[in-house]
């Protein structure tokens, strides 16, 4: 366990965490503070954590991390990239998804069966062992999470006599940013879709079928915040709204998952960001891990690695693994039989995200659902790019 001198006070009347939020909390705080000092929290600065673990059927209580990611920054849309070379979004869940990306290409590219992972007798895509589960960890509630749940009548309200579902309530939120419009959506409108279509996205979906969370932990406000949200009682409450508008049968393999809420201990101090007397800064840095080997700080606001200059800011050495064209170039070098139709020529990005038929059309039932027919998605030319094999 961690020592009681590195977590902060309980909120007074909080709920005790179970022994499943502690050892969750407790592994992921540990792995982080195993890692150089490079791109954490600097003074008063503050970050937000995020890590995937694995629980298996021998150790059903000792969670292992997977991956893990800290950040708090997302790039304006005049800052987008159309080459895939930038990481756009640098929040902390988003980095910990794409850290895992990255550990699943490593397994499943490595010749030997992964522990954790098994593939089909017939060729067919690998899928998660039996037993096995995943699980997330944040330090704070995500951004986007409604501070207030809405109540049956208003959620009625929004579904009945929204404009298109859009309503002042509606759920779908792009992440806040300085004078420059985002086009990211807030990271609890992702948890959402990753409850839908899965952890794995449109490429890892020809070979590998929808994994999804078992539950979600996540650190609980320090005493000194205001009282904005209870997790436990809430969370879960706003989630099943969201899944409630979509067809309860989804195709193929994919279906509408609902995990399990846990409140961890209150996170150590650099992951609060609490308003106070003095404003609170955020650390620019986002740290990327997972147990495959790969360790990069990228700056949030620039989609690189950190100490990039101005001159070498196009070169491809300064682009982060997790960036998009990183990403399919790790997808492409894949020896996989339903990898058959990519093996040749000249591919977009696009092209070849819009070949996984069943996960595009399970995420189109997403966004025509009424909580989320506002759900935009960004420009096609943002992933035009062409990879050649």
């Amino acid at each position: 366990m961690l020592p009681s001198s590195s977590l902060a006070a309980p909120r007074e009347g909080a709920v005790a965490p179970s022994p499943w939020a502690e050892a969750t909390s407790s592994s992921a705080l540990r792995h982080y503070r195993s890692l150089p000092k490079k791109g954490k929290p600097q003074g008063r600065e503050s970050t937000v954590l995020a890590a995937f673990l694995l629980s298996t059927p021998q150790d059903p209580q000792s969670p292992t991390v997977l991956s893990m990611g800290t950040g708090t920054k997302c790039l304006g849309a005049s800052r987008l990239s159309g080459r895939g070379d930038l990481v756009h979004d640098a929040h902390a869940e988003v980095i910990a998804r794409r850290a895992l990306l990255r550990l699943l290409y490593s397994e499943i590219g490595r010749g030997a069966s992964p522990e954790w992972l098994v593939a089909c007798e017939d060729g067919g895509r690998w899928r998660l062992r039996d037993g096995h589960c995943l699980h997330l960890y944040i330090t704070q509630l995500p951004c986007g999470v409604m501070p207030v749940p809405p109540s049956e009548s208003e959620l009625r309200e929004q579904l009945d006599g929204g404009v298109n579902g859009c309503s002042d309530i509606s759920f779908v939120q792009r992440k806040p940013g300085r004078g420059d419009t985002t086009l990211s959506m807030s990271c609890f409108d992702k948890i959402t879709r990753w409850s839908v279509v899965g952890i794995q996205g449109a490429l890892l979906s020809h070979i590998l079928e929808p994994l999804y969370l078992t539950t979600i932990t996540i650190g609980q406000l320090p005493d000194s915040a205001p009282e904005v949200f209870s997790i436990k009682n809430n969370i879960d409450k706003v989630l099943n709204a969201r899944l409630s508008s979509l067809p309860s049968r989804l195709s193929a393999s994919f279906k509408l998952n609902k995990p399990k809420f846990f409140e961890a201990p209150v996170p150590p101090k650099e992951f609060q960001q609490i308003s106070g007397d003095v404003p609170p800064l955020t650390c620019g840095y986002s740290i990327c891990w997972n147990k495959s080997g790969l360790h990069e700080v990228v700056l949030g606001t620039t989609g690189r690695k950190q100490g990039t200059s101005s001159k070498a800011a196009c070169l491809p050495s300064t682009e982060s693994l997790l960036c998009k064209r990183r990403l399919v170039e790790a997808f492409m070098s894949l020896e996989h039989p339903l990898e058959t139709k990519f093996q040749s020529g000249e591919l977009s990005y696009r092209t070849m995200k819009d070949e996984a038929h069943e996960y595009q059309h399970t995420l189109e039932l997403l966004r025509k659902a009424p909580f989320f027919s506002c759900w935009r998605a960004k420009p096609a030319s943002l992933d035009s790019f062409s990879v050649t094999r």
